[in-house]
C-alpha cells in the first residue's frame, strides 16, 4: 500500500511539474522513451528484426495455448518488436497486424520492405547515396531488401541481383534518421 501511494504521489508531483514547466515534461518523456528496454533481453524496444522462417504463427497472446491470428509466409519479412515477455515477443508488421511469436523464430538480420504503403510503385536504387547518382535498378513496392547500412537519409540495400542505395524514407524496417553501421 505504501508503495502504491508513493507511485501515485510521484505521478501527482510529475503532473504538477508538467503544468508548471511543460518543457521539463517533454524532456522527461523523451528520456523515458529513449531508455525503454525489453524485460527479457535488455535490448531497445521497439526495434526491428526479421522472420527466420517462411511459416510463422502470429498468436493472440504469449503462449502456445493462444489461438493463431495469422500465419506469415515470407522468410526475411521485417517486423517490429513492441514488447517482450519471457521467450515471447509481441511484433507488428508493416500493415499494423500485431501478435505474439516465440523469440527463436526471429533474426537480428535487418531487412526492410520497399514502400509497402505505395502498392504498385517502383523506386530507384542508385549507385551512390545521392539523388543525382546513376540508377542501377528499380525496386517494386513490397520487395524485401537486406539492409547493409543507413546514414539517416540513405540506406545501402542488397538482394540476389541488386546492390545500391535507396532513400531511407522509402523503407519500412528502419526508423527515420536511424543510422546503421
Amino acid at each position: 500500500m505504501v508503495r502504491k501511494l508513493g507511485l501515485i504521489g510521484a505521478m501527482n508531483r510529475l503532473a504538477r511539474l508538467c503544468v508548471a514547466v511543460p518543457a521539463a515534461c517533454v524532456a522527461f518523456v523523451a528520456v523515458a522513451q529513449a531508455q525503454q528496454v525489453g524485460s527479457a533481453t535488455g535490448l531497445r524496444v521497439p526495434r526491428y528484426v526479421s522472420l527466420k522462417f517462411d511459416r510463422v504463427n502470429l498468436r493472440e497472446g504469449p503462449s502456445m495455448d493462444h489461438r493463431t491470428l495469422w500465419i506469415f509466409q515470407r522468410v526475411g519479412l521485417p517486423v517490429e518488436i513492441t514488447a517482450e515477455f519471457e521467450i515471447w515477443r509481441r511484433i507488428r508488421d508493416s500493415e499494423g497486424s500485431e501478435g505474439w511469436v516465440r523469440h527463436s523464430i526471429l533474426s537480428g538480420r535487418r531487412t526492410a520492405l520497399v514502400s509497402p504503403w505505395k502498392k504498385g510503385g517502383t523506386f530507384d536504387l542508385r549507385a551512390e547515396a545521392s539523388d543525382g547518382a546513376r540508377v542501377t535498378a528499380r525496386l517494386q513496392s513490397g520487395v524485401i531488401a537486406n539492409v547493409k547500412t543507413c546514414d539517416g537519409r540513405w540506406c545501402r540495400v542488397f538482394g540476389d541481383d541488386y546492390d545500391g542505395f535507396i532513400a531511407q524514407q522509402n523503407l519500412w524496417g528502419v526508423y527515420p534518421d536511424e543510422k546503421l553501421p
